[in-house]
């Protein structure tokens, strides 16, 4: 038994104890993450410098690509290292640092994709006021406020479940730093503080989450109504990015959370955990781009600019010439 003055690291679960599948495991998240930074890279760059893409969708995917690109880099690196090096350990501080950051950045996702529905409802439902609604400065508040929810959020409950005492050992039952298995390792019954506080954060969960169903509802009244059929598929085209990233990253988040305890194993626990906290970042900017025709075609426009730097052709040659 240990109390936890006396811990000074975690050790976080293993994805397998032979060394061939460490290795594997070693390359397969590496692959992972090296597609996520190019992807989530690329929305962020090609918003930033094409003029054509300052509108509030992209102002939101951009802040969207920055929370995917934070969270998986929050999780990632140090399984990829544990797994190189065939350990576990994590320290205390790490272990605190790591929970933060993927609090922080998980709940201001959540928070960004409820304001996004909102930008949705009003470009389909109440197009002429787009403009006044959204503004450059209500964006940004918007944006902020998503943010700043998150980082108090993280902060509250970081603060919260650290100040517990922990006698039961120092292994978390996962791969990396989280609530719930923290909690386990607490040997006071302080740990209903934390309790109380998943409880209030479920009612908050839900509250964006009721949001969103009745921003939809409303959207899909709205394009029941347009009479053309081009015009349907259209509105459909807009949303459909959204909602899929939304019903990726609520249902995997939930289930994981909300799963019978009849079905609950290490090794399930285990590929949910991966679902929502690996899948969601690497695959959103495959959703939000592959429907999307003007931003393949501002990505299209600034890989041309950027091959034609790197080839010392700023403008197309002239027939016959060459270049260097």
């Amino acid at each position: 038994m240990s109390n936890s003055s006396s811990i000074t690291q975690f050790l976080l679960l293993a994805f397998t104890d032979t060394r061939e599948l460490q290795l594997l495991h070693f390359w397969l998240f590496l692959g992972i993450y090296l597609v996520a930074l190019l992807g989530n890279g690329l929305i962020i760059t090609t918003i930033a410098c094409d003029q054509h893409l300052r509108t509030p969708m992209y102002f939101f995917l951009l802040n969207l690509s920055l929370l995917d690109l934070g969270s998986i880099s929050t999780v990632l690196p140090k399984t990829v290292i544990n797994s190189l090096w065939d350990t576990r350990a994590i320290s205390y501080a790490g272990c605190a640092i790591q929970l933060f950051f993927c609090l922080f950045l998980v709940i201001a996702e959540y928070c960004l994709l409820t304001v996004m529905s909102y930008d949705r409802y009003i470009v389909i439902c109440k197009p002429l006021h787009y403009g006044t609604l959204l503004g450059g400065r209500a964006c940004v508040h918007m944006a902020a406020a998503a943010w700043t929810s998150g980082f108090f959020y993280a902060l509250l409950h970081t603060a919260n479940t650290f100040s517990l005492p922990l006698c039961k050992g120092n292994a978390v039952n996962q791969f990396f730093c989280e609530i719930p298995p923290i909690l386990k390792l607490s040997c006071s019954h302080s740990y209903l503080r934390e309790t109380e506080l998943l409880t209030f954060s479920a009612f908050l969960f839900l509250g964006c989450f009721v949001f969103i169903v009745l921003s939809y509802v409303q959207i899909f009244r709205a394009v029941l109504r347009i009479p053309s059929e081009q015009g349907r598929h259209k509105a459909f085209s807009m949303c459909l990015p959204h909602l899929t990233v939304v019903s990726l990253f609520v249902s995997t988040a939930t289930f994981a959370y909300l799963k019978p305890p009849s079905i609950s194993s290490p090794s399930l626990d285990l590929v949910l955990a991966v679902a929502y906290t690996v899948v969601p970042p690497t695959l959103n900017p495959l959703i939000y781009s592959m429907r999307n025709q003007e931003f393949k075609d501002a990505l299209r426009k600034l890989m041309t600019v950027f091959l034609s730097a790197t080839t010392g052709c700023l403008l197309p040659p002239a027939k016959g010439s060459l270049c260097v």
